[in-house]
Parts: C-alpha cells; structure tokens; sequence
C-alpha cells in the first residue's frame, strides 16, 4: 500500500516533542520564549485515513447496506526506552470492531503495519503484523489488543554537538541575539528535523480501502 504524502507529514512540533521529560533531554528555547522538552523518542502516532477499516459483503461493493465489519484502532499507548545504543519505541493499542450479522461465532482477522519515518519524510522501516477479533455467537461486538515496536540508532536520533551549543546558549539581555529564537536558524531547524523519528501504526489498507476511508 501507498500512502499519499500528507498521510506520512507531521509537524516538526510532534516530531520534536516525543517522549517525556527525563534525564538527558535538551529542553529547546534556552530561556527564551516557550521551552519545550526533547527526547530522542519518537512519536507515536496513527495516520490519517488508517485508523478505521470497513470490510464490506460482496466486496465489490461500498454500499453502506453492505459494511460487514467495521474496526477501529483506538487508545495508543506508547513506550519508550533510550538507554541504550537503540532506542526501542513500542505501542500498545486496542482495536475495536463491531460486525452488521450477529449469527454464529466468527474471527476475523485485520493487517495493521508499523511505519518509522525519519524527518518527517523518509520511511526507513515498515512490518506488517496481525490482530485477530473473536465474534461470539450473537454479539455484534468484539475487541482485542495489540502491539507494535521498533529500534531506532540512538546516533541519527541525537543532534550534533554544536547544534546543542546553539540551542542551549546562554543568552543575557542586551546581546544581539537576546531575543532570537534559536530554531529560527535554518542550521539549526533542519538539523533538528533530521534527528526526528515518528513511529506510525495503522490498519493495512487496499487502495480501495484508503479512498474509501478519505473520501467518505
């Protein structure tokens, strides 16, 4: 599956912001303006138009009196350890779903896939894995959790040293770039866009299924 570019474009806020304050993180500002804290985690995050699947019965049909199962990823809740040389994300998440015919027992089982994607662009990593939902006879209904994890280079994902003398200079009254923000240097934001990393999860669309999702 393709996804359109917009689909793999976060902001350089959300990019930056992953993770939660701890020893070792760079906070961005240096006294001027707002701070902000950040992490080599990456973010986490579900892309537009993957977050939701409709299987419809006939397949070939997208009548709304044909949906046969519609399911949704829902409550992502990401983890993070960067102690060591490889960060390790991991997320964990619930996919809910709700089926139209209620008679007898079913499973059905749904591909979501794990994207990394560094800089806001480039896709260095995709796995696609499997979450089965067990329909009991009568229920129309049903739920089940599951996970998602990845290793990014610890390396690509902190920033060079002089970019963090930058960022973090001390800066006093009076000094011409007093009240410059240090992440309006070019140097400085690309440098901090290339350190960024997101982690996407998202149910495997057809191509059917993506237009299907964005156009509805």
């Amino acid at each position: 599956m393709k996804f359109a570019a917009k689909v793999l474009t976060f902001g350089i806020v959300a990019a930056t912001l992953a993770g939660c304050s701890r020893e070792g993180d760079l906070d961005i500002g240096a006294g001027v303006g707002v701070n902000v804290t950040r992490s080599g985690c990456p973010a986490v995050a579900v892309p537009d138009g993957t977050g939701d699947i409709t299987l419809f019965n006939p397949a070939s049909s997208q009548d709304a009196s044909a949906i046969d199962v519609v399911a949704s990823i829902t409550n992502v809740r990401p983890t993070c350890n960067d102690s060591g040389d490889k960060i390790f994300s991991q997320a964990s998440f619930d996919v809910q779903a709700r089926r139209s015919d209620t008679q007898g027992s079913r499973t059905v089982t749904l591909p979501y896939f794990t994207t990394v994607v560094q800089g806001n662009s480039a896709v260095i990593a995709k796995r696609v894995g499997q979450v089965t939902l067990q329909f009991a006879d009568g229920q129309q209904r049903a739920s089940a959790s599951a996970q998602a994890a990845s290793y990014i280079d610890k390396a690509s994902a902190s920033l060079p040293a002089e970019i963090v003398q930058k960022i973090t200079k001390k800066r006093k009254p009076g000094d011409p770039d007093a009240a410059l923000d240090p992440m309006a240097d070019p140097e400085v934001r690309a440098a901090v866009v290339r350190s960024s990393f997101e982690m996407l999860v998202g149910f495997q669309l057809t191509e059917d299924q993506l237009r299907y999702n964005v156009t509805r």
